[in-house]
């Protein structure tokens, strides 16, 4: 079973999702206390794909994300780096145009989607500045990019009860059910790790997104960005 370093190379967070790719959906249901779901409502909400929309989904992973845009008509793409992940995926909805594909190195031309959004994957690229810049070229001038991932709570208390959850509870009920829990050790480490709020706003900004905000989801636990490509 592989667990990838906080380095994050390639090769081994791939490999890292392709262990746990047939269970990935119910594990996170459980660590997230189904508040997994609740995230990702906010997200469709915030994307709000419409009828003939064009709409890249990173990270995509078994396409569980990319079903709401479907469903409302959008053409999305789910793509993903981890060929265990596409897999799954395909076996679960074959009618999706599953991907594969770095978000550093995106196999797309250049503004070619309304949206572009990632949910719990940008952390786990290595290059993160790099994947902002290939979301931004791809984006069609006008269009958006909504991020949903893991981030700082806002409350002191909390956050540090949070973080005690993340560190001991979190391995112990991984293990209970995922095919790797070893994996759920790097998830936790890398969302201790990942810059708050406004870091990574101030890196969308960087990549070149305007009129960037965020809003924080479960206290902070969570956060979606957006940002537009100037038209």
């Amino acid at each position: 079973m592989t667990r990838a370093s906080l380095d994050k190379q390639p090769h081994e967070v791939a490999s890292m999702f392709d262990d746990v790719a047939e269970r990935y959906d119910l594990t996170n249901d459980v660590l997230s206390l189904g508040q997994d779901r609740i995230w990702r409502k906010e997200v469709a909400k915030a994307v709000d794909a419409r009828p003939a929309q064009k709409v890249l989904d990173l990270a995509a992973g078994t396409g569980t994300s990319s079903e709401p845009f479907a469903q409302a008509g959008a053409y999305v793409v789910p793509c993903d780096f981890s060929l265990g992940m596409l897999r799954v995926g395909k076996q679960r909805r074959n009618w999706l145009p599953y991907t594969a594909g770095d978000a550093t190195r995106l196999p797309f031309k250049d503004d070619v989607f309304d949206v572009v959004t990632i949910s719990f994957g940008l952390r786990n690229v290595q290059e993160t500045d790099a994947a902002l810049r290939e979301m931004h070229r791809v984006t069609r001038p006008g269009g958006r990019i909504v991020i949903c991932e893991f981030s700082h709570p806002t409350w002191a208390p909390f956050r540090t009860v949070y973080t005690e959850y993340l560190m001991r509870a979190l391995p112990p009920v991984a293990r209970s059910v995922s095919s790797n829990p070893d994996a759920y050790v790097y998830l936790a480490e890398s969302i201790r790790e990942w810059p708050d709020q406004p870091a990574l706003a101030a890196r969308l900004q960087g990549a070149g997104w305007t009129k960037v905000a965020w809003r924080n989801l479960t206290g902070g636990v969570v956060a979606l960005h957006r940002g537009f490509k100037a038209g």
